[in-house]
């Protein structure tokens, strides 16, 4: 019986760890999750952040963990943010093609938008590309000009 509870423990703990590294809902209706948090942020007065990324690519795991801590975290509370999944560049296409084709020059990339879903921000460059060699710090820095630059919109 300990050898059966034992087994169930660790598989339910290795569950919860494969989890946790897939930060993209690859089943999420995006277009819907979209209207929800623009609906919000016309309600709360703050701009959407969207989060193009993929659960294979480690910059974008990378990226989604450094911001679920410290200052990123908070900084965070200004958005309201919407992980979008584009699988292997083959989901979600029609999203990232109406916000500007975010995901042009790489994985993770990122478009703030207005509650009334007018682009103030995104990535041109592949900026967040190498997420998995910014520290904390530089990727605060990056997400900090981001949302100044998208209030002087």
């Amino acid at each position: 019986m300990k050898k059966i509870l034992l087994s169930l423990a660790l598989s339910l703990s290795a569950g919860l760890a494969v989890a946790a590294d897939r930060p993209y809902d690859e089943q999420a209706d995006a277009k819907a999750q979209i209207a929800t948090a623009l609906h919000d942020a016309a309600a709360a007065k703050e701009p959407v952040l969207l989060i193009f990324g993929a659960n294979w690519c480690p910059d974008c795991r990378a990226l989604d963990h450094s911001l679920k801590t410290g200052r990123n975290a908070e900084l965070m509370g200004k958005f309201k943010v919407v992980k979008v999944d584009v699988g292997h560049f083959d989901h979600n296409v029609d999203v990232s093609t109406a916000y500007g084709n975010a995901t042009k020059k790489g994985i993770p990339s990122a478009v703030i938008v207005s509650p009334d879903n007018k682009i103030l921000f995104m990535t041109k460059a592949g900026e967040l590309a190498d997420a998995r060699s910014m520290s904390d710090d530089g990727i605060y820095e990056f997400f900090t000009k981001a949302e100044a630059a998208s209030r002087q919109q």
